[in-house]
């Protein structure tokens, strides 16, 4: 568990912020008057440059085209109300600050509010904004200095200029928030939400209630608004989506796009992302990264993991796979999955799992493992089915079979595959309905030797949130077609299984 910081160290870090704005924002003390006007008349026709030339310890990256366009839209728009759900590291708080400090700079607003989950956490987050305009010296060159006597505290401070900053926690009372004629003008919303509170939706009901009917109607109505709120969505129902559903723009950015590349190459590579992903929990990381809540299920409060049988000595053995017909390798894209599954004196196994978003090709290689898998344990009579319903058939006949007959020429042999045209009820409740029974007695049994395996851990985290409401069941969708076909229609009959590594059946 990490160390709670300390005031002293807390305070050092602070300093150290202050001092690398400083170091990183020198000044050209020869430059001309008219030489300084123009440059400055240059910079604030040109938004980009001068977040770039007044925060290049921020600007470390170039914009990525959502970023441009977001600012576009709040320079454009002196009445606007937009909901930045983009995920962790795509820079959602630094682009609004610089946004919101440009805006107050060149006169165009002069009352902000900055609002979070708690007092302490406003302050927090209004403190980059104070120490800029303290020892940022190209702002203070450019626009003259800006701490003023007597209005200058942590959580509520008025620039030389005029411009005032005022922290605030939610349910706190708002009224009052003036500076001198001037109601607040800019509303920022950062980090409203928390987990805790998400599990109680009434306790969200009522703070969406306060953002509206306490915060929002401190602005004057003759005075133009601009309302941005930061957070992701942490939870099915929380402030953002209910704040995102009324705003003129919502803009939701994962940290991939819909073909799986990085949203922001510039600054986030896919080795990156990679990497970040593969230290915390799937759960996390759609929470965190894919704006896609994943709630505890209710049906699998936990899984079995044991010692499975020689895979030789199943009465019945099955390779199981689920294509999805998606062709991505990231994002949020169905995961495809193949499985080898036992069944013996009433209880099933899953031997081994290959579940991930992949590509097609690297599906048929799965395929092709898990033959070698069950080839290697000395087994010689199984089958191979593939899930082939309506929605499925052209892609598994178009695109599949295609590709399995392209590496047979590699392996010197096709796949003994049979498409399974089961007709499928409910997904939650065809898995409900099959495993739950199976889970809860004991009699379905996850291979202990494949705990650590990225494959059987992502298997888990599936099987864990099970639930009507969940878009992520595609292994234990995978698991419930297998233990299905074993329950239901594999006989022992030698015949009627695909046996030997030769098998050339046609398709």
């Amino acid at each position: 568990m990490a160390k709670k910081i300390t005031d002293r160290q807390y305070l050092t870090q602070w300093e150290t912020f202050r001092l690398n704005i400083s170091r990183s924002t020198p000044v050209d003390w020869q430059e001309s008057v008219i030489e300084k006007e123009k440059r400055i008349k240059e910079l604030e026709a040109n938004s980009e440059k001068w977040f770039k030339y007044y925060f290049p310890n921020f600007y470390t990256s170039e914009p990525a085209k959502f970023q441009m366009l977001a600012t576009e839209r709040v320079l454009a728009n002196a009445e606007w109300y937009e909901v930045r759900s983009w995920a962790r590291e795509l820079a959602k708080s630094s682009r609004t600050m610089m946004e919101i400090l440009y805006l107050t700079l060149i006169g165009k607003k002069k009352n902000v509010i900055l609002v979070s989950n708690t007092f302490d956490n406003a302050c927090r987050l209004l403190l980059p904004y104070k120490s800029i305009l303290e020892n940022n010296n190209r702002i203070i060159f450019d626009y003259g200095k800006q701490e003023s006597i007597g209005k200058w505290e942590a959580g509520e401070f008025t620039t030389k200029k005029g411009v005032s900053f005022r922290a605030l926690g939610a349910g706190q009372s708002p009224r009052g928030t003036r500076n001198d004629s001037f109601r607040p003008d800019v509303i920022l919303i950062d980090d409203i939400d928390t987990d805790e509170e998400c599990r109680n939706k009434e306790r969200i009901t009522q703070k969406i209630k306060w953002i509206e009917e306490a915060l929002i109607p401190t602005r004057s109505i003759s005075n133009p608004l601009l309302l941005i709120v930061c957070g992701n969505i942490i939870a099915k129902y929380c402030c953002v989506v209910g704040m995102g559903e009324k705003a003129d723009k919502w803009d939701i950015v994962n940290i991939r796009n819909k073909k799986g590349k990085s949203t922001w190459p510039e600054k986030n590579t896919e080795k990156d992302i990679d990497r970040a992903l593969t230290l915390i929990s799937y759960n996390s990381g759609q929470k965190e990264y894919f704006n896609n809540p994943v709630d505890e299920g209710t049906t699998f409060k936990s899984i079995t993991y044991g010692k499975c049988p020689p895979l030789k000595s199943c009465e019945k053995i099955i390779i199981y796979a689920d294509p999805a017909t998606s062709n991505k390798d990231k994002g949020k894209s169905s995961t495809k999955g193949v499985g080898v599954i036992g069944y013996k004196k009433f209880q099933f196994f899953l031997y081994k799992i290959f579940l991930d978003n992949s590509t097609n090709a690297t599906f048929v290689e799965w395929l092709y493992e898990a033959y070698r898998y069950c080839k290697a344990e000395n087994v010689d009579t199984f089958r191979v089915y593939i899930e082939n319903n309506s929605l499925q058939d052209p892609f598994y006949e178009q695109v599949i079979i295609p590709l399995i007959n392209k590496l047979s020429k590699d392996y010197s042999f096709r796949l003994p595959i049979i498409p399974d045209k089961r007709r499928k009820p409910d997904k939650f409740y065809r898995i409900e309905g099959t495993l739950e029974p199976l889970n809860r007695l004991g009699c379905l049994i996850f291979n202990e030797n494949e705990k650590e395996n990225p494959n059987m851990i992502r298997m888990k985290e599936q099987m864990i949130n099970v639930s009507p409401t969940c878009k992520e069941m595609d292994g234990p969708d995978l698991l419930e077609g297998g233990v299905w076909l074993l329950q239901n229609r594999i006989v022992k009959a030698e015949t009627s299984y695909a046996v030997g590594s030769t098998n050339n059946r046609k398709y």
